[in-house]
């Protein structure tokens, strides 16, 4: 098989995305009334809510008396030393973000709606205090501008998480809501991270510790030392696959038997993608193409074999460094370790997805090496309290009354798209519920089915070859990839939805709804389409 040279390095950029805010400059006065520039045709006003969080609102001049609450995504709570790949130089910043990004701002404030976002008092894992702070802001709104009449609410990644448990617990407040990509419950979340990072711990570096971080500063210096090893790891194994995609040599830091190292190491980096549910399609890697002109049977090699490898390299990228952020933030709320493995039986694990991604994991030989190494290596085991404190935080139940509306990426490498599914599942047996009560009480007329649940597929085949038959990363990401990965015209088709569902009291429906998400672009409404399950601690 020839030699695959990447024509620049893989693009690990996904989180530092979401901390990208529009800077609007606000009072730091908790509580106060809102100070506003009284400018036309669009005024800002800013303030902080009793908790110090500050506020951006935008107003303009012809108001139609409804509102965006927008929740924004996850930002790291500490501060990323230069030199960090991806993350380096980050500072902890509490911007209000009023939405998505300044075009679909304009467009909202154009068509009369106007917008409100927090920057929240705290960044990282926030929901319980953010939930807090978006009801106390809409109050403030309501009473700074008089003809509110709706409010509907929206948010990405952790802000969607944010925003459906607004439409669980406020629904008088909000008439319409859209969890986007949205993150589900924190202990599969949690979970997933966990799982990645003690995967690659495992096969890649054993000096990775990869969670039950020591307190205060030593904590913090073992995070940012996780970073540069994760980035080091990955970055290996790019040189590795990029130079023999068929057999890339294993890192100088692994550990496992000499026998193991006999399996490609690209298997390995699958199997840490499987065991931790991270999807098998990337931004530039669809898990089944390969170059023009290579002989049949190297063909089907690189379309089952080391396709899916670079795609899992790339995922893993993405999630594994948020994993080591996401994993210290939560370490620090709950009080001690977190990620407990000592149960989890990883062969059941992938006892499907073993068959589907044989020829990337090496056969069933090279399957069960490497869940052998799994098996033998020592597990993480969680401080009972700390995962005791973890289940307190602010979880999902499903049940809503107000219109939702859910958009995600099928291939979503930070939120996977199970996040989504989930709650579309908590909901549809809380409806199944209500609709047996209402039979129960010999009523007839069906409860509304108030949930419109919309997927953003991949292509079929999108991974881009250069001239000499290198995989092309510098091409932008495919839709239904990436973490967040959305258009304007997405973004709009939301508001607009949103608007109806606001004013009308429930989803926009038939052809009506089929047209707007198709011109839309990459946004597609279908009822037979389940996304995989999350992985849980000891659920198999």
């Amino acid at each position: 098989m020839r030699i695959f040279k990447f024509k620049r390095s893989l693009a690990l950029a996904a989180v530092t995305a979401l901390a990208a805010t529009l800077l609007v400059t606000a009072p730091t006065v908790a509580n106060a009334a809102p100070v506003c520039d009284g400018k036309v045709p669009v005024q800002t006003c800013g303030g902080a809510t009793s908790d110090g969080a500050p506020y951006a609102m935008m107003v303009p001049a012809n108001f139609n008396g409804t509102v965006y609450l927008y929740s924004h995504g996850y930002r790291p709570n500490i501060a990323i030393p230069a030199g960090i790949p991806v993350y380096g130089g980050y500072t902890i910043t509490n911007t209000p973000q009023p939405g998505p990004n300044a075009t679909v701002i304009g467009a909202l404030l154009a068509k009369g709606y106007a917008v409100v976002g927090s920057g929240f008092a705290r960044q990282g894992w926030n929901a319980d205090s953010a939930i807090k702070t978006n009801v106390e802001l809409v109050d403030l709104f309501k009473k700074q501008f008089t003809k509110t009449t709706k409010v509907v609410a929206w948010g990405e990644s952790l802000g969607g998480f944010i925003t459906q448990s607004l439409a669980e617990k406020h629904p008088d407040l909000f008439s319409a809501a859209a969890p986007l990509c949205m993150a589900s419950d924190v202990t599969p979340l949690s979970t997933m991270a966990g799982d990645a990072l003690w995967g690659i711990k495992t096969f890649f570096d054993p000096s990775i510790k990869g969670g039950n971080y020591s307190a205060g500063a030593a904590g913090y210096a073992e995070a940012m030392g996780d970073l540069v090893k994760v980035f080091t790891v990955i970055g290996t194994l790019q040189a590795a696959f990029a130079a023999n995609p068929s057999t890339p040599a294993w890192p100088a830091t692994s550990k496992v038997p000499d026998a193991i190292k006999g399996i490609p190491s690209r298997s390995a980096l699958v199997m840490v993608a499987l065991m931790a549910g991270i999807p098998m399609q990337s931004a530039h890697f669809d898990s089944t193409s390969a170059p023009a002109g290579l002989p049949a049977s190297n063909t089907l090699s690189f379309q089952v074999a080391i396709n899916p490898a670079f795609a899992a390299l790339e995922n893993v990228a993405n999630a594994a460094a948020l994993a080591v952020l996401a994993t210290h933030d939560l370490e620090l709320q709950a009080g001690g370790a977190i990620f407990d493995n000592t149960k989890t039986d990883y062969a059941a694990r992938i006892a499907e997805e073993q068959f589907i991604w044989a020829s990337a994991l090496s056969g069933n030989s090279g399957t069960a090496g490497l869940l052998s190494v799994l098996a033998a290596s020592p597990r993480a085991k969680a401080d009972p309290a700390a995962a005791a404190k973890l289940k307190t935080l602010t979880s999902h139940s499903g049940k809503v009354e107000i219109p939702t509306i859910l958009f995600t990426g099928v291939a979503d490498p930070v939120t996977a798209a199970g996040n989504q599914q989930s709650v579309a599942d908590k909901y549809a047996t809380y409806w199944a519920e209500k609709w047996e009560a209402v039979k129960k009480a010999k009523g007839y007329k069906r409860p509304a089915y108030n949930q419109l649940v919309l997927w953003n597929f991949t292509p079929e085949k999108y991974t881009k070859y250069t001239a000499a038959g290198a995989p092309d990363t510098s091409v932008p990401a495919a839709t239904g990839t990436n973490h967040c990965n959305f258009t304007t015209s997405q973004y709009m088709a939301i508001a607009d939805l949103l608007a109806y569902a606001s004013a009308n009291g429930k989803n926009l429906s038939g052809g009506p709804m089929l047209t707007k998400i198709r011109k839309a672009g990459n946004m597609t409404y279908d009822r037979g389409y389940s996304a995989p399950r999350l992985k849980y601690y000891g659920d198999n």
